[in-house]
């Protein structure tokens, strides 16, 4: 196995490399040109880890990746919350006054819409944020512009001509970091686990609502809830649950086995710290 490279899904600079380096800076990042090329070179052992994007407070959730997750057998041992700075960014000596078109992702072009409006450019949708300041370097038409990373323009030796060039602030992605192997954290008081449990509901009569009674019934809070059709059928709908808590609580022991009754083809694909960003939004709608 590789032990010093941790895969992840576009081009160098995209935001999910930045992630890599935020959370693994001394591993080797390896850009993947899909989601399931980055997750099955950990199951094959050439990565030891994968940086996967799950969901994105404006986006919303990468579909992809809970059909994806069944198909493998990696498990969950971290998150990360990576805050999205999208970035204005042209050749080298380019001024602000000479762009005309922008290219990136469509939806970072979405939440950039306002100021790509307010100057004048028209939009240009790209494969990805990195790509598309990637593309820059062999345009000869001037007035092109691309948003994406700083990382990007770090890399492909662009200027930044404007930060936060998003229209509104706030935007952040989860990232769930895959490994082969379970690393199950101990017990330890005081500090908040996050379990992630895929399973799929009996054909019975309020199964799904008896089998998640169980959390409740035991005091084990439910952060999210996601449903999608695994078969090809589309009637059998499984489903994607966070809850806060470790398995060793005898609360989420004595839940576990309710969900268990009403369910079938359960599997903790993995229990990890919750991230300091959870704690902090916690505290704001406390406040």
């Amino acid at each position: 196995m590789s032990t010093n490279t941790i895969a992840y899904q576009g081009h160098k600079g995209a935001y999910s490399h930045l992630a890599c380096r935020h959370v693994y800076p001394e591993m080797e990042a390896f850009a993947c040109g899909s989601f399931v090329e980055a997750m099955f070179m950990v199951e094959r052992g050439d990565a030891q880890l994968a940086m996967i994007p799950l969901e994105n407070s404006t986006a919303g959730r990468v579909e992809e990746i809970y059909r994806l997750m069944p198909k493998t057998q990696l498990h969950i041992i971290s998150e990360h919350f990576e805050p999205v700075n999208h970035c204005l960014l042209a050749k080298r000596g380019t001024k602000i006054e000479e762009l005309r078109k922008v290219s990136s992702h469509p939806q970072a072009l979405a939440q950039c819409d306002n100021n790509t409006k307010r100057l004048g450019l028209t939009p240009i949708a790209s494969l990805d944020t990195a790509g598309a300041a990637e593309a820059l370097l062999t345009m000869e038409e001037p007035g092109h512009a691309a948003i994406a990373s700083s990382l990007a323009a770090e890399l492909y030796d662009l200027d930044i001509l404007k930060d936060n060039f998003q229209d509104k602030t706030g935007n952040t992605t989860r990232f769930v970091i895959l490994a082969k192997e379970s690393h199950m954290p101990k017990l330890e008081p005081g500090i908040t686990f996050i379990t992630t449990i895929m399973f799929t509901v009996r054909n019975l009569p309020a199964a799904l609502y008896k089998g998640l009674g169980g959390f409740a019934t035991n005091g084990v809070n439910m952060v999210k809830l996601e449903s999608y059709l695994a078969s090809d059928t589309m009637q059998a709908a499984s489903f994607h649950l966070d809850v806060e808590g470790h398995p060793d609580q005898k609360s989420m022991q004595y839940a576990l086995q309710e969900l268990d009754f009403f369910a079938k083809e359960v599997r903790i694909i993995g229990t990890y710290v919750a991230h300091p960003f959870r704690l902090k939004q916690n505290q704001k709608i406390e406040l």
